[in-house]
């Protein structure tokens, strides 16, 4: 690959260590996130190793009208990482030294591009865990999940990744640095600024290094497995379970009967006879006996008709598989697109049913559910020829009913026409004045989370 970049701009990095610059082919697998349904190799890949060096890149890029992406570990599901034609990447792979953990303050700092498992590892050395948690866990990396404010498994008990983050530094689009990386739990001395980074998904500026709350250790966990009629009986059971189990809910998954039956197609192999909404849940106790007389109570209340308790963790993890079968059986679907949803729990039965009975009566078009039910987040993956209705159906039905038109994955270059549903002109237009503020040129992962100002109504992948 040739590059379009002009001479003045490769000149004035052209003493940048040789690990900091990719060129070429090496830059292929730089070409595309997780979602993987469009690919582009960036003109360029910058990766580099402190915030000095990528102070110096961005102002370069800046001051030559270079516009760039940024990379974490590239598992996004929502293209916001994938390169459009004339960026440049910039990688934050090399932005990895982990600080010690202390447990005094219970925080730990760390470059954006220390990995999620390598956090968690560190803090369970000294008898602590980290609030979030994801599948990607060994190659999500904390920079990503910060400007996507990741979620994933454990948010009904310790939130989303906002709530981990004590401080963070942050460079914005012209070089500047702003921000501090220390261990203030306390600290009101102006704005928080550290806020309108999270979340952003890189448009108005790079995270670059971290202090993160670590939490005490869980306890031991006990893990069920349950058949409920209906989604309101799975929610149900969920406030049961809060109000009555004899421990902290740490978990609360559910899958409906379509993405279930594929699920066991891949080869699972489910506890019992699958019938309706099949929830696996966590509740941190130590002693089953309390927790199996609440779960005869639900079952006496028709809230379910069948559930086991893992028996140890091997028994465990056989039902956790069941749950993380889920990407295997939405591969092997056909032509699928998905949609990361936040609804209020109270409204979801009645958006089930509208949305699925709209999409019936589109040709080969089958929809499956599955997702975090405690913390109100679904995901509505529809097998079908037709996106972009699919797309009208499921977003239109959760803007009506209230919810998040994204609630983990981010909005990246896949949504940003349909955020008009869900927001205000007036809030929209205090987003474009904030990255307006930031990064007036617009170089900063342009096209990503804030439509077009011409948008009147949704429009399909760019």
């Amino acid at each position: 690959m040739t590059s379009d970049l002009p001479r003045a701009f490769w000149a004035a990095l052209e003493d940048l260590p040789p690990l900091a610059v990719l060129r070429g082919v090496d830059c292929d697998r730089h070409a595309a996130d997780a979602t993987g349904n469009i690919s582009q190799a960036p003109e360029a890949v910058f990766r580099p190793a402190t915030t000095a060096e990528l102070s110096r890149i961005m102002a370069t890029c800046s001051a030559h009208g270079v516009p760039m992406v940024v990379q974490g570990g590239l598992t996004g599901l929502s293209n916001g990482a994938t390169p459009r034609a004339g960026e440049v990447a910039i990688s934050l792979e090399r932005m990895n030294v982990l600080g010690a953990v202390d447990p005094v303050s219970a925080t730990v700092c760390a470059g954006a591009g220390v990995t999620l498992q390598r956090v968690q590892d560190a803090a369970a050395a000294e008898g602590l865990s980290f609030g979030v948690d994801i599948g990607a866990r060994g190659s999500a990396t904390l920079g990503g999940l910060a400007a996507t404010n990741a979620g994933g498994l454990n948010v009904i008990q310790s939130g989303m990744m906002r709530a981990q983050v004590v401080s963070l530094e942050v460079v914005l689009a012209d070089g500047r640095v702003l921000g501090h990386v220390r261990p203030l739990a306390k600290d009101n001395s102006g704005f928080d600024l550290k806020q309108l980074f999270i979340g952003s998904e890189g448009v108005l500026g790079v995270i670059t290094r971290l202090c993160l709350a670590l939490r005490p250790a869980p306890g031991p966990q006990q893990t069920l497995f349950a058949a409920a009629p209906d989604m309101p009986a799975a929610a149900a059971l969920l406030a049961r379970l809060r109000r009555q189990a004899p421990g902290p809910v740490t978990a609360f998954e559910v899958l409906d009967e379509a993405i279930f039956a594929r699920i066991l197609e891949q080869g699972h192999r489910p506890p019992f006879a699958p019938e309706g909404i099949q929830v696996l849940a966590e509740v941190e106790t130590a002693d089953p006996e309390p927790l199996q007389t609440v779960l005869m109570q639900a079952m006496d209340a028709g809230e379910i008709s069948d559930v086991t308790l893992a028996a140890s963790g091997q028994q465990a993890a056989a039902l956790w598989a069941l749950r993380e079968g889920c990407g295997e059986a939405v591969a092997a679907m056909r032509a699928p697109v998905g949609f990361d949803i936040g609804l209020p729990v109270a409204a979801m039965p009645a958006f089930l049913e509208d949305t699925r009975a709209a999409l019936a009566e589109m040709p080969e078009t089958h929809p499956a559910v599955f997702g975090h039910l405690g913390d109100g987040n679904l995901h509505y993956i529809v097998d079908t020829p037709d996106h972009a209705r699919a797309a009208e159906i499921v977003l239109g039905a959760v803007a009506r009913a209230g919810g998040a038109i994204s609630a983990e994955h981010g909005l990246g270059r896949e949504k940003p026409g349909y955020l008009p549903l869900v927001r205000s002109p007036g809030e929209l237009a205090v987003m474009r004045g904030l990255k307006t503020l930031l990064d007036p040129a617009g170089l900063l992962n342009p096209g990503r989370v804030l439509p077009d100002e011409t948008t009147l109504s949704p429009h399909p992948l760019p």
